[in-house]
């Protein structure tokens, strides 16, 4: 039989071992037993200094050879569980207490049906195959020095890699030796916030509605935030040039959360006020993601000296492999080098070895063009599911066909916050603009993320919102 039960004597008098070996399974036997074993002394089954069989009497017992039994004792005996001596008996170490029943662990992530979450990509058309290519490259090419302690910037194959990619696609003027790898976006801005609080530096300015992640990071170092209004043309420079601010970050070619891509004026206007010992600070987040034509060029290669550039893999591919850039100004270079070695020593090597073979081999142009089909027509049935469904919101005037979301404006006097708490009720999970405001007040609208549902997903999504809307406007 494929399935073996047998009691197996342990202490004269004491409690029956009962293992279950599948030998059809695909785990090993010897793991089979580690597993039934260390179940068994964690509940309390079998307590501290109980004397199990001896390797010979078990192998025996459950028809195995002896060496099976010998790697599970061994695996269970590193691990703290078993005390072995040469000749004396195998019992459950001393040191072991039971470990009570608990609940399995629960994400802290509220889960919906219909979530439009704006910041998420499609998660399951991650390139899985090409990305597990460039992991056994790295893994099978890769030095043995590589994933020792290495440079804090990052592996200089990736920045090499970067470099050329961010040259070629955002017409940066990147340097691999002013290239920082980072842990994504927000360690990037956070490392950079801190030095600029070392420096002196008391206020940033932000773009108002801007993403609310942008105030909590600077608000964590320290330093108090300076709303600057957003209008069609995105950033209004004139009003930051009357703030007292020595640095601001913007979205300039795809601005958060409106959509609005800042004026060649503005642009211009911007790049001189940050001449006066000024800091820009680009978080470039989706700008390959353009539908209607080429995405507007990077302010930093216009400015390499007075723009700090931040990017991360989050929307070209995926959040959770947690990788970033910064592309930084020389003078900031040898600070922000430090306090990332301090934070963490440099980032994760294997996946910066994979991503950049990933990029050397074309897959990330691959991947990103066939994302954009995919996302302009994802665009397309959101924007026709809103005006079945949901006329009386219009998408945002100031945004373009562009990224992985679409604002939509709502009537003046709707509830925003009940329509938010009625789309969750439906299982439909949608952010409020307020949420991105920094000043109380304006036009209610929410944000539509298109990226990670289907099209069948948006239609009946935008359907269940219609119904929420429904709702809210019968309680007025």
């Amino acid at each position: 039989m494929a399935l073996q039960r047998r009691p197996v004597s342990v202490d004269r008098g004491g409690p029956s071992l009962l293992l279950t070996l599948d030998r059809n399974s695909e785990l090993a036997l010897h793991e089979q037993i580690e597993r039934a074993l260390r179940k068994r002394i964690r509940s309390g089954s079998l307590p501290s200094d109980t004397r199990l069989p001896s390797t010979r009497t078990l192998a025996q017992e459950l028809g195995v050879s002896r060496g099976v039994v010998t790697e599970a004792y061994g695996q269970l005996a590193a691990e703290g569980y078993l005390a072995t001596r040469q000749g004396a008996p195998v019992r459950v170490a001393g040191t072991v207490r039971s470990v009570p029943e608990r609940a399995p662990a629960r994400s802290l992530l509220a889960s919906c049906a219909y979530d439009f979450n704006p910041g998420l990509p499609d998660l399951a058309r991650f390139p899985r195959e090409q990305w597990l290519r460039s992991l056994r490259a790295a893994l099978r090419d890769s030095p043995h020095a590589a994933v020792g302690y290495g440079d804090p910037r990052g592996a200089p194959l990736l920045r090499e890699a970067l470099a050329e990619y961010l040259a070629r696609v955002r017409g940066v003027d990147a340097d691999p030796e002013h290239t920082l790898v980072c842990t994504g976006f927000r360690q990037g801005f956070a490392l950079l916030c801190r030095i600029l609080r070392a420096r002196g530096v008391e206020r940033i300015a932000l773009e108002d509605p801007g993403w609310h992640v942008h105030r909590l990071i600077v608000e964590a170092a320290g330093m108090e935030v300076v709303p600057v209004p957003v209008d069609e043309q995105g950033l209004q420079v004139r009003e930051l040039i009357e703030s007292d601010a020595a640095a601001i970050l913007v979205t300039s070619a795809h601005q958060f959360p409106t959509g609005a891509v800042l004026s060649p004026a503005r642009r211009a206007a911007l790049i001189e006020w940050a001449e006066d010992e000024r800091l820009i600070v680009e978080d470039d987040y989706d700008a390959e993601y353009r539908y209607d034509r080429g995405a507007v060029g990077a302010l930093q290669g216009l400015a390499s000296e007075q723009v700090a550039y931040i990017g991360s893999a989050s929307k070209r591919m995926a959040p959770g492999m947690r990788l970033g850039w910064v592309l930084m100004p020389s003078w900031l270079t040898w600070e922000l080098t430090s306090a990332k070695a301090i934070e963490d020593a440099g980032s994760e090597t294997i996946g910066q070895l994979a991503f950049g073979d990933f990029i050397v081999r074309g897959e990330l142009d691959r991947h990103v063009r066939r994302m954009r089909l995919g996302y302009a027509h994802r665009r397309t049935v959101l924007l026709t599911a809103l005006a079945r469904w949901l006329p009386d919101a219009s998408p945002s005037e100031t945004g373009g066909a562009a990224g992985l979301f679409e604002l939509a404006m709502l009537p003046d006097g709707t509830d925003e916050y009940a329509l938010v708490r009625a789309a969750a009720a439906r299982g439909v999970g949608v952010e409020g603009l307020a949420l991105h405001r920094f000043l109380p007040g304006g036009p209610a609208g929410i944000l539509l993320g298109y990226g990670n549902l289907s099209e069948p997903a948006i239609e009946q999504g935008v359907k269940l919102l219609g119904d929420a809307y429904a709702e809210v406007c019968a309680a007025r």
